[in-house]
């Protein structure tokens, strides 16, 4: 880990520090590697235990695999093999071998047969991290993730991504969603690292140009999650399911802390690519994380980041989620490395103690998923602990530069190739 040139101690340089991140990933691996199926990988419950019948999905599959693949780049010993069954799932019983992309689940058993781009975005992660990782059938998984990406969901016209189809791609969903751009934006900086290519980090700077530049900041810096076919706000969309998982009633201030990292992943990247780089990334940056404290941190009373807001910022899920809050330590730490600012470590610290104290089951293994609203372990959105990709990140991040993303970012770090490291611009 490059060191920061901070006019403070910071918790980054500090060796306890780096080491408590270090085995507290471990004791996550430790824990998802029984989620492993002959399908894929599937979701764990509160005791780290599949579920009789339990059966694997796409998005927890390429989660996985994205995160076995950088734990095999650290040097954690029995995760290649899991890469590879990974990749193998994705290749096969995930996939839709006659129309192509990918199923939610394997041969669409769980009756939809529908293409999300949310999923199609992770498995393009997914494959891009297991081609660093160096599993042997990775590069070909990226290229069809690559074909199906650019053949079905990119929108050169809209430069964002479209939203779902049908099967066999012929009736596509009539609903444009920041969500699916988010991870959209999150694999295609992936991509850039992986492929060499620059056209993905133009097309990731589209994607910020529209949801965040555009509509967010006009929007006091909350995203709008929900929009039409021709990109309008959506605002009572899900007012009546106030707490899905995927597409919220309201803003959701999470969304908006895990914008603001990948927007200064995409100011670093581009700027070591030599692309032209908008002085505007970096306040954006800024400005999504000021609204995510301000609206979100403490606004019920209680300590956590609430799940949702309507449009006045009053809460309206008030469960804490454990993404949400490493997240939010994720990008703390990356403004801190990217603007060397004090406050940003106050954040730093504040949310780790939160995620100690609240989160992290000593008990019986990885994190709890939910809290409620008196921060008690909860269920009532997110079951069990299926989710490594979230917490696993954020116990990385805060150890590596901004400019690349997590795999080749490692994969530089092990190798002891120090040229990409970068110290903090003093603002």
């Amino acid at each position: 880990m490059d060191t920061l040139e901070l006019p403070f101690s910071s918790w980054l340089n500090a060796p306890a520090h780096r080491a408590w991140l270090l085995a507290e990933g471990r004791r996550l691996l430790a824990f998802a590697r029984a989620s492993r199926l002959a399908e894929g990988f599937g979701n764990l419950d509160a005791h780290g235990r599949l579920a009789d019948g339990a059966m694997a999905e796409t998005m927890n599959t390429a989660r996985m695999t994205h995160s076995f693949a950088m734990a095999h780049i650290q040097g954690i010993p029995g995760c290649l093999a899991l890469v590879d069954h990974g990749v193998a799932a994705l290749w096969g019983p995930l996939r839709d071998a006659v129309h192509g992309g990918w199923y939610a689940a394997p041969g669409h058993r769980d009756g939809n047969s529908g293409k999300a781009a949310y999923l199609h975005a992770f498995v393009a992660l997914a494959a891009s991290s297991a081609v660093v990782a160096g599993s042997a059938d990775a590069p070909g998984l990226l290229a069809e993730a690559i074909r199906v990406l650019e053949t079905h969901f990119w929108s050169e016209e809209e430069g964002a991504l479209r939203e779902s189809f049908a099967r066999d791609w012929q009736q596509e969903e009539t609903y444009r969603g920041a969500n699916s751009n988010m991870h959209g934006t999150e694999a295609f900086l992936a991509l850039a690292d992986v492929t060499g290519d620059s056209r993905w980090l133009d097309r990731a700077l589209r994607i910020v140009e529209r949801v965040i530049h555009t509509h967010a900041a006009a929007n006091d810096f909350r995203v709008i999650e929900h929009f039409d076919r021709q990109w309008q706000p959506l605002r009572e969309y899900n007012h009546d399911n106030p707490a899905d998982g995927f597409r919220p009633y309201g803003t959701t201030p999470g969304h908006g802390f895990e914008w603001a990292r990948l927007v200064l992943h995409l100011e670093a990247a581009r700027r070591q690519a030599g692309l032209l780089t908008p002085d505007w990334l970096l306040d954006d940056a800024r400005a999504l994380f000021d609204s995510a404290c301000r609206h979100g941190w403490q606004v019920d009373g209680a300590a956590g980041i609430v799940y949702t807001l309507d449009w006045h910022n009053r809460p309206v899920v008030r469960q804490r989620l454990h993404w949400t809050h490493a997240e939010a330590s994720a990008t703390a730490a990356a403004l801190l490395r990217r603007t060397g600012e004090a406050q940003y470590e106050t954040w730093y610290r504040r949310f780790w103690d939160f995620i100690d104290v609240h989160f992290i089951d000593r008990e019986l293994g990885s994190w709890h998923h939910e809290l409620d609203e008196h921060n008690r372990p909860d269920a009532k959105i997110w079951g069990g602990k299926p989710d490594l990709y979230h917490a696993f990140q954020a116990l990385l991040l805060p150890g590596l530069p901004l400019a690349q993303s997590l795999a080749s970012a490692l994969a530089r770090q092990s190798s002891g190739d120090n040229g990409s490291a970068t110290h903090v611009t003093m603002s």
